[in-house]
């Protein structure tokens, strides 16, 4: 009897054994902390949950892409003054499905037409300030919801924009990341007497899960949502911007807003290994990824392995050559010749990946010569609705808090665009009236036969490594877009030097052999803010899925449109 229980027994056990290894053990092993968000219905990834929100019941109520993508932003505005708002610009691409086009929209702001080099010398300004009423410049964002919602849109702004109101108004709780944002920011919101009215309240930075609110900012959404974007460029908000120029020292006029107008641009393009990868041309920095990517090309970077010391080698000394060309030469179209064809040229990238040395970093990468033309802090948000049309947007103040200034009765601050002007008569990216600066914010698009993925990843200079980090992730890698956000990154923001940033999920063991060849190891926590937050949609266009993934460096999520509403 003893003998039959205890067979009995082993084979329960082996009965038990062979049923748990039946069960799929690499579900528990993968690498990505979130599943991606799958629906046949839209979806709408941003840096915040409340924002996404917005934007996927927008589409449940029959609005498009487009309609969504400019109601999660001005969500965006309310709920991280620090990173975006209507006092900042705006870059798209727009994918429209029943064509297979894709649009490009500029809405980056000018500086004032008596904004100069000249203006600031006789002010005793040797550089271009960082903040203040001189570093000002149009902002484009409110613009650019108009020239999309005209060209694409479905929906009133009344509809659009009640989401934000309601925010603004009714306030939000304060979420984790924004949280320690608005903390550090809080010694600059007490330089001026406005800004830290409406962005301290109680005199301090409001902490996790306070509520926050913004009558001044809901008043001047209700004047946009009825009168259009006329309310901003010539109303009231026009005048008070205007007046607070004036009685700062600074030279913005009615006639610079009223007379500003974002450009529809084509996007440009270069295909890395089977799929093609959309940027926008300059004035704005995209141009960085794609040069970037063709010299990364150069590499086999699958044989390398994922974040091999190799690998990131080659990929560090690729973003040092893109961005010595991308600062030497990008600039405003209009007033300087941007070699672009030639930045873009295969055969010049490949001259390029010859001054890769594999075993040493390079620590002082200067300029190309690419052919000439013949002739003369942030938040990225994406969507794509149920039909297959894509929205790839990107929006910023540019630093924490832009300038710092609120003008009389906005509730938002004046981006610091024109901090990056150049003060250097012969550098093409000089001030002057009326012109366009260098832009950091660039939002992203990839295509292969069947899939389409809008991405963008926010932080000033870090975005076209970053494009060409996730790029790499889904090409090279096989890697969901997910997995490609979460993946650990590197990022190198300066320009000289070999000085480069780190996540700690890089193991030590690449970083020693990163720091043999050269490279100074600034290294970080897991999922550094020092990064950027990244959104990203994907659209399988054979069989209708799309796909949503969320960088767990913000707060936000992607959220799928829920079931019709009326």
């Amino acid at each position: 009897m003893r003998e039959f229980a205890r067979a009995t027994l082993c084979l329960l056990i082996l009965t038990f054994a062979m049923m748990a290894s039946a069960t799929p053990s690499n579900a528990q092993d993968r690498t990505q902390n979130r599943s991606m968000v799958i629906s046949r219905r839209g979806v709408v990834a941003a840096e915040s949950p409340l924002a996404a929100q917005a934007g996927a019941t927008v589409l449940a109520h029959g609005g498009n892409a487009v309609d969504a993508a400019i109601a999660t932003n001005a969500v965006m505005g309310v709920v991280e003054p620090m990173m975006n708002g209507i006092g900042g610009d705006l870059f798209a691409i727009v994918y429209e499905a029943s064509t297979g086009k894709l649009y490009g929209l500029n809405a980056s702001g000018w500086a004032p037409a008596g904004l100069s080099i000249e203006f600031l010398k006789s002010k005793g300004i040797t550089g271009m300030p960082r903040n203040g009423m001189q570093s000002v410049t149009v902002p484009g964002a409110v613009d650019g919801w108009a020239k999309l919602r005209a060209r694409f849109g479905t929906k009133k702004f009344s509809d659009l924009l009640a989401p934000a109101i309601y925010y603004a108004r009714e306030g939000f709780p304060v979420p984790e990341w924004d949280a320690a944002y608005w903390a550090e920011e809080s010694e600059f919101l007490n330089q001026h007497k406005n800004t830290a009215a409406i962005y301290l309240p109680g005199g301090h930075a409001p902490r996790v899960g306070e509520i926050f609110r913004n009558s001044d900012l809901a008043h001047s959404l209700e004047s946009i949502a009825s009168a259009g974007s006329d309310a901003y460029y010539k109303g009231e908000i026009a005048k008070s911007i205007v007046a607070s120029s004036a009685r700062l020292g600074g030279t913005m006029t009615t006639d610079d807003l009223a007379g500003y107008s974002s450009e529809w641009v084509e996007p440009i393009a270069t295909v890395y290994h089977g799929w093609t990868i959309y940027e926008l041309p300059p004035n704005g920095q995209g141009i960085a990824a794609l040069e970037m990517l063709n010299i990364m090309e150069g590499f086999p970077l699958a044989q390398f392995g994922h974040n091999s010391a190799d690998a990131l080698h080659a990929m560090i000394e690729a973003k040092k050559l893109a961005y010595a060309d991308m600062y030497r030469y990008v600039a405003d179209p209009k007033f300087s010749q941007v070699p672009v064809q030639g930045m873009l040229s295969k055969q010049y990238a490949a001259q390029r990946a010859k001054l890769v040395d594999m075993t040493k970093a390079n620590c002082q990468v200067g300029p190309g010569e690419p052919g000439m033309p013949t002739q003369g802090d942030t938040t990225y948000l994406t969507v794509t609705d149920a039909e297959g049309n894509m929205v790839s947007l990107i929006q910023s103040n540019f630093s924490g808090f832009g300038s710092g200034l609120v003008a009389d009765g906005t509730g938002f601050v004046l981006q610091n665009r024109g901090a990056l002007f150049s003060v250097d008569p012969n550098s093409p990216n000089k001030l002057a009236g009326h012109k366009r600066p260098l832009h950091t914010i660039i939002p992203g698009f990839m295509t292969n036969a069947q899939e389409r993925i809008a991405f963008g990843i926010m932080g000033g200079f870090n975005q076209a490594q970053a494009h060409a980090q996730f790029v790499s992730n889904v090409v090279d890698f096989g890697m969901s877009i997910q997995e490609a956000l979460e993946s650990a990154r590197f990022t190198k923001q300066t320009f000289a030097g070999c000085d480069v940033d780190v996540e700690d999920r890089i193991p030590a063991s690449i970083r020693e052999d990163l720091a043999k060849r050269g490279h100074q190891i600034v290294l970080h926590g897991a999922y550094s803010a020092n990064m950027g937050g990244g959104q990203s949609v994907q659209r399988d266009i054979s069989t209708g899925v799309n796909y949503g993934g969320s960088d767990p460096r913000k707060d936000g999520e992607a959220i799928p449109e829920p079931v019709p509403q009326k």
